[in-house]
This record gives C-alpha cells, sequence and structure tokens, in this order.
C-alpha cells in the first residue's frame, strides 16, 4: 500500500510557505490504518524493549495501537500542567521561543528500553526532548518510528545516535 496517497497535503497551512502533510485522511481509512500499524510493527520487530513512548499529541494516536499490537505499556509525553503525577519537564528552543513537554517521574526505570513513536519526523526537537527525558530517568532509547520524515528539514542528523525509522519520506 503507498502510503503517502493517503496523507493529505494543505499547502500554506498553517502559515504561507508551509505544507502541511494531514494524517486525518490516513486515519479515517481503517484499512490503511491498520496497514501503517503494522509496518510501524514490522519495523521494531526485532528489538527488544519496554515501553512505547509518544509525545502528544499524534505521538498517542500512532503510538497506542502500536503498544497494542506489541503488547508493550503507553507511556505519554505531555505539554507541561497535564499529567498529576511528579514529572521530569524539557524545554527546547522553536524557530520563535521555546515550548516544553513533560513525562512521569515513576514512568520509567534505569535500564529499561524504549521506542519512541510519533507521526512526524521535522527538525527533530520534540523527539530529541523525549529523548533527554527518557535518558534523565535512566532509560535506553533503543529506536524510534515515525510515519512521516520530512528530509528537507535534517531532523534525523539531530538524532543521528538513534536508530531511526520512517515508513513516508517527503524530500
Amino acid at each position: 500500500m503507498d502510503l503517502k496517497e493517503k496523507i493529505r497535503v494543505i499547502e500554506d497551512f498553517p502559515e504561507k510557505g508551509i505544507s502541511f502533510k494531514d494524517i486525518t485522511t490516513l486515519l479515517k481509512d481503517g484499512e490503511a490504518f491498520q496497514y501503517t500499524i503494522d509496518q510501524m510493527a514490522h519495523e521494531i520487530k526485532d528489538k527488544e524493549f519496554d515501553f512505547i513512548v509518544g509525545p502528544e499529541s499524534r505521538g498517542f494516536i500512532v503510538g497506542t495501537p502500536l503498544a497494542y499490537a506489541t503488547k508493550k505499556g503507553f507511556i505519554p509525553v505531555r505539554k507541561p500542567g497535564k499529567l498529576p503525577g511528579e514529572t521530569v519537564k524539557y524545554t527546547y528552543d522553536l524557530e520563535y521561543g521555546t515550548d516544553s513537554l513533560e513525562m512521569h517521574k515513576d514512568a520509567i526505570k534505569p535500564g529499561q528500553k524504549i521506542i519512541i513513536v510519533d507521526d512526524l519526523l521535522a527538525t527533530g526537537g520534540t523527539l530529541l526532548s523525549t529523548i533527554k527525558m527518557i535518558e534523565s530517568l535512566g532509560g535506553k532509547v533503543v529506536g524510534i518510528v515515525c510515519l512521516i520524515e520530512l528530509t528537507y528539514l535534517g531532523g534525523r542528523e539531530l538524532l543521528k545516535d538513534y536508530d531511526v525509522k520512517s515508513l513516508i519520506q517527503y524530500n
């Protein structure tokens, strides 16, 4: 199945010059969505890991069914103030300003192996922030799998020390 055909591209969204890759068209196609999760599971089938971690919000959309498919638990990474327990926080730079992510401090124990899942690898900032939090808790990132990679933004270079897989690439 050509998953790229299932992605709607919306030009000049959210601002002029941006070519937005809209996954909602893939998500509403049950067969394509199942195929996507099956392909992600195939990408990590030889990995030994304890948990799937997904950043808010689209990392939840692909991460939870992948956790289900692999019979592993799912750990959410959220925007600040959304998790009820004690959290670890990582702040990172954006093109204009900063953003932060949090996860529960007790989500990962030292030595546990983690697969990070998200819908998009662009500049790599969100994924690197997630990595930093996991590693600060003693976890080991053994793989990253994304639905889409925007290769022209160079995020893979930022994550060069990690095993990164993507199902669809836009050059």
